[in-house]
């Protein structure tokens, strides 16, 4: 097996990120996200964008709970999640409850263990910073995340958004405990 791990990102992984970002979006959300919206924010331009967000978000980051962590095989970044309080989900405590803000693993990389690693990850960290809650959206038709998730023992936990697209785009909110110790 390759020399596989995760690892807070450093400045030099944000392009790898964002050209993950994009190939992951444009295979997993060509069918959620109208065809105009996908090419916007998967275009160049947008890769450009992205790229600078994510160098912000490791050498900037909003506070100290707020992490970037990618997935590495071989040295080779092949996924990355990124975490903080929930600072935009007022019915929750930011101080107790933590957001799955993005998980994505590049598609040439999927179904390898990557994705689980970083979620793993995500949940160590997070409990040592004592949250006790974790949540994120997901587009209500994304089948594959939301099995990913549900198993790992994420349900939905009743709240919706519409997310204006030009046409309407459902997300869900699901969440999870973790307070509970990971099994053995």
């Amino acid at each position: 097996m390759a020399d596989v791990g995760v690892r807070p990102a450093r400045r030099a992984d944000a392009a790898a990120v964002a050209d993950i970002q994009v190939r992951a979006w444009r295979q997993g959300y060509r069918d959620l996200l109208p065809a105009g919206v996908l090419a916007e924010v998967t275009g160049p331009q947008a890769r450009d964008m992205w790229r600078e967000r994510w160098t912000e978000a490791v050498t900037a980051p909003p506070g100290p709970r707020h992490r970037l962590l990618v997935a590495v095989s071989s040295d080779l970044v092949v996924g990355f999640a990124a975490h903080g309080p929930a600072e935009n989900d007022p019915d929750h405590d930011p101080a107790a409850t933590a957001e799955l803000i993005t998980l994505l693993v590049d598609p040439l990389h999927a179904r390898a263990g990557h994705g689980s690693r970083l979620l793993a990850a995500t949940v160590d960290l997070l409990r040592e910073d004592g949250f006790t809650t974790l949540i994120t959206w997901a587009f209500e038709r994304d089948e594959v995340l939301r099995a990913f998730l549900g198993a790992a023992g994420w349900a939905p936990d009743g709240t919706a958004r519409d997310l204006d697209m030009g046409e309407p785009v459902r997300q869900i909110r699901l969440h999870t405990d973790i307070t509970a110790a990971p099994g053995p």
